[in-house]
């Protein structure tokens, strides 16, 4: 987890996106508006007072261009304005946007446990299958033998060849074994490590929704705009862009477990067990993202999942239940308010 987050630009925001179809429609409204009056202000010009009248307000609107304060008060006015109407539509509010997450992660937990428990089965059934090819690899080689011993060449070759076929089918089920463990491993780690970043959210929902709703209580539009004005940090603001650092964070968290997740079910929907056969599709789709870079939901831990499950001296134990989390006294997300 970083310690640092940077706030997003108005512009990246869902309220940028409808400033960017209000600023464009303003301007095209001016732009008409100057064209289809133009005849009437050159007419207009002529006479002194109205001449007067329109220099003064050119000066006010090149007042508030040039002057910061001023700027500053109208950018935060249209920004306000903005958001106001961007919240009738969509879900704005950080602390709602947070809860909807708290769901979709329990959501996904329970998903993930199901999926854990199928691929479990599936893995005790394939090293019965490894087992139960290694006892007929003895058994044929053992018949090839007494076969060569008693000169019965074509029961020899007929069952060598059979031992062949059964090591090579042997050395692809242990590869795909391995490639099992490897999406075991990884998908009881953020198993986990969600169960971890729920407790995280929901903590930080309780808490931090009382927190705000005492900002809320003193604050106001006036004051905000007066600290905007002053170059003074807005605390209502500095608060509500944590919040919205934090679901992006948890966006992207559960956005890697729903994609894990599909990686897996694709890979074990293209295993067939029964026949002994899987696409190679589903083994490069899990190779690819092995190859990415770090994860989010693991961190550092990635690298060491698939050493371990590479590594011939680190078993798995298939019957081990998946451990529960030890709470810490520090939240992952304290730090983004850091201001306070």
């Amino acid at each position: 987890m970083a310690n640092e987050f940077k706030p997003k630009s108005f512009w990246s925001r869902p309220e940028g996106k409808t400033g960017v179809i209000f600023g464009i429609g303003i301007l095209a409204a001016v732009g008409f508006a100057v064209a289809s009056f133009l005849p009437a202000i050159i007419a207009l010009a002529a006479n002194t007072l109205y001449l007067g009248l329109m220099l003064m307000a050119l000066a006010a609107i090149i007042y508030m261009v040039l002057d910061p304060r001023m700027r500053n008060l109208v950018w935060y006015s249209y920004k306000s304005i903005m958001r106001f109407i961007t919240g009738l539509f969509v879900q704005i509010d950080p602390i709602g946007i947070l809860k909807s997450y708290v769901e979709d992660l329990k959501d996904n937990l329970r998903k993930m446990n199901k999926q854990v428990g199928i691929l479990r089965g599936q893995m005790h059934k394939l090293k019965e299958i490894i087992k139960n090819n290694e006892r007929q690899i003895k058994s044929n080689l053992n018949l090839a033998n007494r076969a060569k011993q008693q000169d019965k060449k074509n029961i020899m070759i007929l069952k060598s060849r059979k031992a062949g076929r059964l090591k090579e089918s042997n050395v692809k089920l242990t590869d795909l074994y391995k490639k099992m463990e490897v999406l075991y491993r990884v998908l009881t780690k953020m198993y986990e490590n969600s169960e971890i970043l729920l407790e995280d959210v929901k903590d930080q929902v309780m808490v931090k929704e009382q927190e705000r709703k005492a900002i809320m209580a003193s604050h106001s539009a006036m004051k905000s705009a007066m600290n905007i004005i002053s170059g003074n940090s807005d605390k209502k603001l500095m608060f509500d862009q944590a919040l919205e650092a934090i679901a992006d964070d948890v966006a992207n968290k559960v956005g890697e477990m729903e994609r894990f997740m599909d990686l897996s079910t694709n890979f074990m929907d293209s295993v067939d067990l029964q026949n002994g056969i899987f696409e190679e599709e589903g083994l490069k789709m899990l190779e690819m993202w092995e190859k990415e870079g770090e994860s989010l939901l693991l961190g550092d831990e990635k690298q060491n999942l698939l050493e371990a499950a590479n590594d011939e001296r680190v078993e798995l134990d298939l019957e081990a239940p998946i451990k529960k989390p030890i709470p810490e006294h520090k939240n992952q997300y304290d730090n983004f308010f850091d201001f306070e």
